[in-house]
């Protein structure tokens, strides 16, 4: 391996936004969704998953589909199916109910712009 690789990208080192971050709990930092391995406060540095399939909040209302793409809301910190004003962050790994307030996402991992958080 080249001496410049930093780390695997899977899994990255970021620091904690105001109000910090909650293990497991979706947060966008940048234009990025990530899944916090850790809590940490603000400020601190902490790992965060970019990618992989993750049991995450969901917005009522829309039914999953199997591959259907999901966006972050940053307003109400879930995943929806509204592509307005939302950022594109994966895809359904599993169907869910409209009515699941939780479902499996996907992570796509990359940095897609989309509204401001």
């Amino acid at each position: 391996m080249p001496n410049n690789n930093v780390q695997p990208g899977e899994l990255i080192t970021l620091t904690a936004p105001g109000g910090g971050v909650v293990n497991g709990v979706a947060i966008r930092i940048g234009d990025l969704v990530v899944v916090p391995q850790v809590s940490a406060a603000a400020g601190v540095t902490f790992t965060a998953a970019i990618t992989g399939v993750w049991t995450l909040a969901k917005a009522t209302g829309t039914a999953w589909t199997e591959g259907l793409i999901l966006y972050w809301a940053n307003g109400t910190a879930n995943f929806t199916t509204v592509a307005t004003a939302n950022q594109r962050a994966g895809v359904a790994a599993a169907a869910a109910a409209s009515g699941d307030t939780a479902g499996k996402v996907r992570l796509d991992g990359v940095a897609l712009g989309g509204a401001a958080p």
